[in-house]
């Protein structure tokens, strides 16, 4: 996952599922799916920034649960960083 400062007051998301890393259309279409649905729930605290997730290889292996949990735990991850670096600017 990736992210920077843009201009604009709500968060963006671009997503990167390689055909190469995720070879059927239907997983690659359902692990979209559930980023989307996932970033629709916290783009709130994600304002300002322009998120891009890439995934991993064998991301389909994953089963739906798996899936989402370990994008809700990058979500967290990049909460936790983005509120360090506004704390650290605002000192």
């Amino acid at each position: 996952m990736l992210a920077i400062d843009n201009e604009v007051e709500r968060g963006r998301l671009g997503m990167v599922i390689a055909k190469k890393n995720v070879s059927k259309a239907i997983h690659r279409n359902r692990i979209k799916r559930q980023i989307r649905d996932s970033f629709r729930n916290t783009a709130r605290n994600l304002s300002g920034l322009d998120v891009v997730v890439l995934a991993r290889k064998n991301a389909s292996e994953l089963d739906s649960k798996v899936l989402l949990s370990n994008i809700n735990t990058l979500w967290t991850d990049l909460q936790a960083k983005v509120g360090r670096q506004f704390t650290t600017l605002n000192k």
